[in-house]
């Protein structure tokens, strides 16, 4: 086991999140006797991050947490481009109103996360815009370009795959690499940067980095990458059977993010709490141990910490006992979604949709063919089925896990 002397590698290595270093020792030592200035980026392609970046915004928390700086690089200039890595086809690309909308919106889920300000370890968020913007053309493949060869480039994964299956790559894609290696250039120029994180797709993308500014400047960089994380059953983090699990509770209420995480599998109880909460290694320990129905009380626990973590203790507090609700006392929680309707009657499948529980009719008539819609707890089996209101709320629900009213006004 390797045994690190610098509280900020001991904390990453604790709780999981390391997959590779470069040059541990020394960025070990150097942990050890200054505060390290740390980065990872974030394209602003939605207007809400997802908990499939939340292991990045945790590596930035952890960094805080150890007495060092991190750095939220919104990229405003980045996104203009689009990273290939994971992707079988170019993303779409957004114009400046829809970037500044997205990022504005995204802000505010790192103000959850980090403690902001002027002070020596306080979080700062740039923009890469900021200096990518300027760029002109021709110096830059001079000054830049001349340390990257494309045999190299075509060897990184986030290329090779895309080719090997014959998916098209644009030339604009095909800088996005050039483009992040400079960025981490700039940061150290800039702001000091010593570090930048990043999931295991990165690893090329940052090593690319220190090479750039090894050779530029003479500096020396590092960088971290998490392992890829998924869940117990092998499906991607920060997805669900629904869709994404937004972070900006104005994509997903506090309610759905908290039972997103007291859904979670058994056995990813303890590795979730090390990865995406505060709660002390110790008791980690002892609340992944439990066994049979205990372990819900654990991912409860899990739940609670999360969602106070994402959008506070009064939220998270609502949120379980909207839950308890629901699901113990068998009653309609006062914090659950809620669907107004002007008309004494609604369809089950303009309910469903309604709602937000469906994203099409056709979605919904699978669900009602599932036996997965419930009108106040029954299964309804008539695609064609109506809904009276013209009494009290009447309760909707799709699956085990969504519940909502319906409130005739």
């Amino acid at each position: 086991m390797t045994h690190y002397q610098s509280d900020l590698l001991r904390l990453l290595n604790d709780r999981g999140y390391i997959h590779q270093l470069t040059d541990a020792k020394a960025l070990d030592s150097l942990a050890t006797k200054s505060v390290i200035p740390g980065y990872i980026g974030f394209d602003v392609t939605a207007d809400s991050l997802h908990v499939g970046n939340l292991v990045q915004i945790m590596l930035l928390r952890r960094l805080q947490q150890s007495g060092h700086k991190p750095i939220v690089v919104m990229g405003g200039g980045t996104t203009k481009v689009g990273d290939p890595s994971g992707k079988d086809e170019m993303r779409k690309l957004l114009d400046d109103e829809g970037i500044a909308s997205n990022f504005a919106k995204i802000r505010d889920s790192f103000e959850n996360f980090l403690i902001f300000g002027d002070g020596p370890t306080d979080a700062i968020m740039v923009n890469n815009d900021d200096w990518l913007g300027q760029l002109e053309y021709i110096p830059f493949l001079r000054d830049v370009g001349r340390h990257f060869t494309i045999n190299r480039m075509l060897a990184f994964d986030s290329v090779k795959l895309r080719l090997e299956r014959e998916q098209p790559l644009t030339f604009l894609e095909f800088n996005y690499m050039i483009l992040q290696a400079y960025d981490f250039l700039e940061l150290s120029r800039q702001y000091g940067c010593k570090l930048q994180m990043g999931g295991s797709d990165q690893w090329g993308n940052i090593v690319n980095g220190i090479e750039l500014a090894r050779r530029m400047d003479g500096a020396e960089l590092f960088g971290v990458t998490t392992p890829l994380i998924t869940k117990a059953d092998g499906s991607k983090m920060g997805k669900s059977v629904d869709g994404a699990i937004w972070l900006n509770a104005d994509r997903l209420s506090p309610y759905d993010y908290w039972q997103f995480w007291r859904n979670t599998d058994d056995r990813d109880v303890g590795r979730f709490m090390r990865l995406f909460t505060d709660i002390d290694l110790d008791e980690v320990a002892r609340l992944e141990a439990l066994q049979g129905s205990e372990i819900n009380e654990a991912k409860k626990i899990l739940a609670d910490a999360a969602t106070t973590m994402a959008h506070g203790q009064s939220a998270a507090d609502d949120a379980a006992r909207t839950a308890q609700q629901t699901f113990e006392q068998g009653s309609a929680g006062d914090n659950l979604p809620v669907l107004e309707i002007s008309e004494a009657q609604i369809s089950l499948l303009d309910a469903l949709v309604g709602i937000g529980f469906c994203g099409s009719k056709g979605e919904a008539k699978r669900l009602i063919a599932g036996g997965g819609a419930r009108i106040d707890d029954k299964a309804i089996d008539d695609a064609a089925a109506s809904i009276d209101l013209s009494g009290t709320d009447r309760k909707i629900s799709a699956g085990k896990k969504k519940h909502g009213l319906l409130r005739k006004i």
